[in-house]
């Protein structure tokens, strides 16, 4: 796993956008952006247990681009006992196109 995410993982769901201190979203970008993609399924599968109550100052919505990189996306079991808007959505982005 790459140390980035490994650290993401460390540091747990994103924050509400109302408790959110600048140097913690400041690490959190710095983190996100130094992800490699695509991630592998178990990448995904970690970084799906990540998303908080909003968007984070829009890193939710960079966390889910990350997610949906992976190559097995939409992963099956990934979801499964998660809930929440962002679960949502990428259960709803996650609907494979006939090849």
């Amino acid at each position: 796993m790459q140390a980035a995410i490994q650290r993401l993982v460390q540091i747990g769901s994103l924050p509400s956008s109302n408790v959110a201190t600048t140097p913690a979203l400041r690490e959190l970008e710095a983190l996100l952006a130094e992800v490699q993609t695509p991630i592998t399924d178990d990448e995904a599968r970690a970084l799906v247990r990540l998303f908080g109550p909003d968007d984070c100052f829009g890193l939710a919505w960079a966390l889910l681009h990350l997610i949906e990189t992976s190559p097995d996306w939409p992963i099956e079991d990934a979801l499964d006992g998660l809930n929440g808007e962002w679960i949502d959505r990428l259960r709803e982005r996650g609907t494979k196109s006939p090849q």
